[in-house]
């Protein structure tokens, strides 16, 4: 791995979105001495902006291009469904970035937008880091490079679902709910135990949702619409608990999650070996944004080395995220 020092000057992030996650970029930021937020750039009006800390600048998204010799890596915080496929490609053209793209289907076509991009503007682009795609990526690859007789098994939750909880908030006669996918202990027992068992959709997750209605709405009737939602619910065990608005509010405001990645494999017919990664997470956008800024700082340390184009987190060396010297990592974590 190349030899890095920190630098006397810090690395300058640009916040690029600042809905939960570009907040929980700025916190992370706070916790890195050797980052420091350089601005952020918006949609909406940016005086309509409270940033965490105190002269953090705010800018319109239209001033971005022209910030270029401000900016050593941008932090891209927007969606996956609309936003980062445009931005991320444009953006590469200019600056070296990091996003969090989590379509799992779509990130080759992704990858080779972004790459294009950064190759043609000597840029470094890193794509889908976060949890799940990112450190659950990087576990289940050790899992099979260590273990290749063996199987994967991948858990989500307890956590609340951004995407389910939007499906059931659609439906009609719903004033407001949130949904949380929560793993099914027996299977998650079942492979700790070292064994290799074919799990069904429903054997491994179930589906708990929270549901305000509105007045004179049909609790029967919401309850059937969303246990048979396609894609969403249908596969799965799911209870739906009605509640009033106030204690959505308050018991269910936060955003935790987590989940398991297990490999099970034998490395003898005597031997049986299991590995287990768990996160358990109190708020999922401040976790997947301190991710996002660990690799912002590997992806500042690659641009100083040439080493343009997109990347993805299975091409970081670990020692590039981290803040302290090689030397410092061998002496006090090897």
């Amino acid at each position: 791995m190349t030899q890095h020092t920190s630098s006397s000057s810090p690395i300058r992030v640009g916040i690029v979105g600042y809905g939960n996650l570009g907040r929980g970029v700025e916190a992370a930021i706070a916790k890195n001495p050797d980052m420091q937020v350089a601005g952020i750039y918006t949609r909406r009006e940016p005086a309509q902006l409270k940033p965490l800390g105190q002269g953090v600048a705010v800018h319109a998204m239209g001033e971005l291009m022209a910030h270029q010799d401000r900016l050593d890596v941008l932090i891209l915080c927007g969606g996956s469904k609309d936003d980062l496929p445009v931005q991320s490609p444009q953006l590469a053209a200019r600056f070296s970035l990091v996003d969090s793209f989590d379509t799992h289907a779509r990130v080759p076509e992704h990858f080779a937008a972004v790459d294009a991009a950064a190759r043609s503007g000597q840029t470094t682009a890193l794509i889908s880091a976060g949890w799940d795609p990112g450190m659950f990526s990087l576990n289940r690859l050790m899992g099979e490079a260590l273990l290749p007789d063996g199987a994967t098994y991948t858990f989500w939750g307890k956590g609340l679902s951004q995407g389910h909880s939007d499906a059931i908030r659609r439906v009609a006669g719903v004033a407001g709910g949130v949904q949380y996918t929560i793993p099914v202990d027996e299977a998650v027992e079942r492979v700790r135990s070292g064994g290799r068992p074919e799990l069904s959709t429903r054997e491994k997750h179930r589906r708990e949702c929270f549901v305000v209605l509105k007045e004179g709405a049909d609790a029967e009737a919401v309850r059937r619409e969303i246990v048979g939602m396609p894609h969403y619910f249908d596969q799965y065990d799911t209870t739906v608990h009605f509640i009033e608005a106030d204690e959505l509010a308050r018991e269910h405001g936060a955003m935790p999650h987590g989940g398991f990645v297990i490999r099970s494999g034998t490395t003898s017919e005597q031997a049986s070996q299991v590995i287990e990664y768990r996160l358990k997470l109190d708020s999922n956008p401040e976790f997947t944004a301190s991710v996002l800024v660990a690799y912002a700082r590997a992806v500042h340390r690659l641009q100083a080395m040439g080493q343009h184009g997109c990347k993805t987190v299975f091409d970081v060396a670990p020692g590039l995220l981290s803040p302290r010297s090689a030397e410092q990592l061998r002496a006090d974590l090897l």
